[in-house]
């Protein structure tokens, strides 16, 4: 990270703290750009960014998906997956409770709550992902193999 000076988030903390190897990666935030401007600005594949989706099942329980960037999810799949009835997103007043970010720089890592996490199992087939790191315009570059140490997530192939 050299000398220049980053934005601590719970998200970084929370790395630390599990002493994952990461490395942030700035770019410029853009309302509503998703994962695909998030790419384009640190020229980057689209499929190694990694979008955290606050979902929930029809008794409101809260978990977090981790999908590529350039796929959509199967609710449905997921749904019969998980065991429930029906998946939905949940809207971005309740993700922020439930994870302490705000939409755009919500991360898998430290949220507010304990949540279950699920993970879009050829994620962890990649080199290296992009993920959030709690903030807006900020991406933790890092191992599969970290993301599995510090979430333990629940392996999943539910991508569109």
């Amino acid at each position: 990270m050299g000398a220049e000076k980053f934005p601590s988030t719970q998200a970084i903390r929370t790395l630390k703290q599990h002493r994952i190897s990461f490395s942030l990666q700035l770019y410029k935030y853009v309302e509503k750009g998703g994962t695909g401007a998030a790419a384009s600005e640190l020229n980057v594949d689209e499929h190694m960014v990694i979008k955290t989706l606050v979902m929930e099942d029809e008794q409101r329980s809260p978990f977090l998906l981790l999908m590529h960037g350039d796929n959509e999810v199967s609710t449905k799949n997921l749904a019969r997956v998980l065991g429930v009835k029906r998946i939905r997103p949940c809207d971005p007043d309740m993700a922020h409770r439930h994870t302490g970010y705000v939409v755009g720089g919500i991360s898998p890592f430290g949220t507010r709550k304990r949540l279950r996490i699920c993970v879009e199992e050829s994620i962890m087939d990649l080199p290296k992902i992009y993920i959030n790191a709690g903030k807006r315009g900020m991406l933790a570059e890092m191992s599969p193999e970290g993301l599995d140490k510090a979430l333990n997530p629940i392996r999943v192939n539910v991508a569109i």
